[in-house]
């Protein structure tokens, strides 16, 4: 599960995840995502966090999933695998170009949920 708009709590304070979003706000990050810490363990796998750098340092170099496999040196199948579930919780999106579809980061920053 991730969050991009933190709710206020019952007593109308803010918490900690609508302070922390706000001051990212304020800090010049418009275009973040926030991962509950418990997604991110899950799902921000060394093999994948390797993705989302190379997404992130050769984008104008990636066309395809294969390019992006090539890049990391890994396996095709397994580099699809991982985009599913970097899909799954909205880390990457598809830019649709003909018949394929290039990954791309869908937000420019994505940082996890402080610690409470």
């Amino acid at each position: 599960m991730s969050k991009t708009e933190p709710e206020e709590s019952e007593g109308g304070e803010l918490d900690l995840d609508v302070r922390f979003t706000r001051a990212l706000r304020e800090g010049g990050f418009d275009d973040f995502f926030m991962l509950e810490r418990e997604t991110a363990r899950e799902v921000l796998t060394e093999e994948r966090l390797r993705l989302i750098d190379a997404m992130d340092d050769h984008d104008d170099e990636i066309s395809s999933k294969a390019d992006l496999a090539e890049v990391v040196g890994r396996d095709v199948g397994a580099v699809h695998r991982d985009l599913d579930i970097l899909f799954e919780n909205g880390l990457v999106r598809y830019e649709k170009v003909g018949n394929r579809r290039i990954p791309r980061l869908a937000y420019e920053h994505i940082v996890v949920e402080p610690l409470r």
